[in-house]
């Protein structure tokens, strides 16, 4: 059957300090049982996005231990940046990955709140799947208020008593969201236009909260210095909470619809993370009206290569 595996995304308030972002990063190296993937940063939204994978009690251990590392390095009173957060460790999903099920999923992710809560002293609300009242399954209105304003926030003991932690903010680390939840897609657009405006309205068209796709999140954010000293650029940001129910070409074209509207461009798209195979075969399959590739005729996985590869490796 083979080991255990969970994946983790957690997202935390540094995306500037390259010194910072490699001592939390660090935490995730040279662990047995526990692989780093992948570490994003973004000095616009000011934001560390890593990736790991791990046997589940090790994998534990290390994000418990980088909240430690965020606590020591990140200060939210100062903490200027695009993306929303509450947190100086904004996020922490935890999703199967190998041999493991949501249930598996949800029983680390308490226990990594639980040990935050009492270790480091950080309110923590269990979200999307853990989450323990309808509620607190939405991260965006958890997060709502942000770090500014979850102070008065946590006042409210009816709604926002948090489920781990103090019932008050950690002065410099914030709030927490830790959960169980399937694979999700960050999936940023650039516009050619400065004009938020514009980004916010398309940001709105296309998400669910708005009338938009089932499964969309999406804001405008203002990215400066994008390109190389130019002129400042609109994005359309956007979380995929279900790519197989919305997929990421649905989205794409959806904003690229929208934007046709104020006689606006696509510049480019960027995927943050890693994402599931199946969610850019799917785009394949659409975009090259492929008729002989996927689960109509064949399994598409079967015809990349590299799969083929990969399994005589494992063999």
């Amino acid at each position: 059957m083979g080991k255990k595996l969970l994946e983790t995304v957690p997202n935390y308030s540094e995306g500037r300090d390259m010194e910072k972002v490699g001592k939390i990063a660090a935490c995730f190296k040279n662990k047995k049982g526990v692989r780093l993937l992948d570490c994003q940063t973004d000095t616009n939204h000011n934001r560390c996005v890593i990736t790991a994978v791990g046997e589940p009690e090790a994998l534990r251990d290390a994000v418990v231990e980088s909240y430690g590392v965020a606590v020591e390095v990140i200060d939210m009173t100062k903490h200027e940046g695009q993306h929303p957060r509450m947190g100086a460790v904004d996020v922490v999903p935890f999703i199967p990955c190998r041999n493991t099920t949501f249930e598996d999923a949800d029983v680390i992710a308490k226990e990594v709140a639980k040990l935050v809560g009492e270790k480091y002293e950080i309110p923590v609300f269990l979200y999307e799947d853990s989450a323990t009242a309808p509620h607190r399954q939405n991260l965006a209105k958890i997060r709502k208020g942000q770090f500014e304003g979850m102070a008065e926030k946590l006042q409210d003991k009816a709604l926002w008593t948090p489920d781990f932690g103090p019932d008050h903010i950690h002065p410099t680390a914030g709030v927490t969201a830790i959960g169980a939840r399937m694979p999700l897609i960050a999936f940023n657009i650039n516009l050619d236009t400065p004009n938020m405006e514009i980004a916010t309205n398309i940001a709105n068209a296309v998400k669910n909260i708005r009338g938009g796709y089932h499964f969309v999140k999406a804001i405008g954010i203002e990215l400066k210095d994008h390109y190389s000293g130019k002129e400042t650029v609109a994005q359309v940001s956007m979380n995929l909470v279900n790519y197989e129910k919305t997929a990421i070409y649905r989205a794409f074209e959806a904003v690229k619809m929208e934007a046709r509207r104020y006689g606006v461009n696509v510049i480019e798209s960027e995927i943050v993370g890693l994402v599931p195979m199946q969610s850019l075969i799917d785009c394949a399959e659409y975009y090259l009206q492929a008729c002989a590739f996927g689960p109509m005729k064949f399994d598409a996985k079967k015809q990349i290569m590299e799969n083929w590869l990969l399994e005589d490796e494992e063999e």
